[in-house]
């Protein structure tokens, strides 16, 4: 994409989305974003060019770490909910309580029943924080093998990636077929009404990241900001439906 075209459109879009958590402020509204995706998906580069122009005391991102023994004996939402949004705050989760449905069963960190409790759970709690007046968008960031091998690869030879890697990139692509599993019965499972799954072909960044902007907008910004802005791409991101897992949309 021309880096003056994609410049000139994030520029405006980032104009919408502060014109939009003006009103989100105002309104009191209580939105909750959450980015789930393979290792080396873009979630990072996406959520910080949405985060970029917002205002910093009603923005939060969350990424949370390893959880403590204290944790592990927990509810296993309970560590979440401290940081649901509020009236007026725009939250934002780099990774969230999906991770017991990609991460943690193909490494074998929870057993196949707490997997399946969470699969059942999930759709009753979102449906309960969307009745208390949650906004709530879950995007999965899709990408090829190939790509996520040369990112992968660039993360370890690039210092000013140092803080991108982690343990779990070593064994990435080893589990390709058991994460793309996970992921299949995840989007079955955990997509509903209340919480639909937001698809983003994610290879090309630009285009992914301009295309989250603009559903986010599409799906809430007042309607005299909307008409500003670019319809989503459907051949970049789409709702989510059964048929994706098969006819190439999503990478096997």
């Amino acid at each position: 994409m021309d880096n003056d075209a994609y410049d000139a459109e994030l520029r405006e879009l980032q104009i919408a989305m502060i014109r939009t958590q003006q009103l989100a402020i105002k309104e009191g509204w209580k939105i909750l974003v959450i980015f789930e995706g393979r290792d080396a998906a873009g979630k990072d580069g996406a959520i910080a060019r949405v985060t970029a122009p917002l205002a910093r005391r009603e923005t939060r991102v969350v990424a949370l770490p390893k959880p403590s023994d204290r944790e592990q004996s927990q509810w296993y939402f309970q560590r979440y909910v401290a940081h649901l949004p509020a009236g007026g705050e725009y939250v934002l989760f780099n990774r969230s309580w999906y991770n017991r449905a990609g991460v943690e069963p193909v490494m074998g960190f929870c057993t196949a029943e707490q997997h399946e409790e969470f699969l059942r759970e999930v759709p009753l709690f979102e449906r309960m924080l969307v009745s208390s007046g949650v906004k709530l968008v879950k995007f999965w960031l899709d990408i090829s093998p190939d790509e996520q091998a040369k990112r992968l690869k660039a993360r370890r030879t690039d210092p000013l990636k140092v803080f991108k890697t982690s343990p779990l990139d070593d064994v990435a692509e080893a589990k390709w077929d058991d994460y793309t599993a996970a992921r299949d019965e995840m989007l079955r499972r955990t997509d509903s009404d209340e919480g639909p799954w937001i698809c983003v072909r994610a290879d090309h960044k630009k285009p992914a990241r301009l295309n989250i902007l603009r559903w986010l907008l599409q799906a809430s910004a007042p309607e005299k900001v909307r008409k500003g802005v670019s319809k989503p791409d459907p051949d970049v991101i789409f709702r989510f439906d059964p048929a994706a897992l098969s006819d190439g949309r999503l990478h096997r």
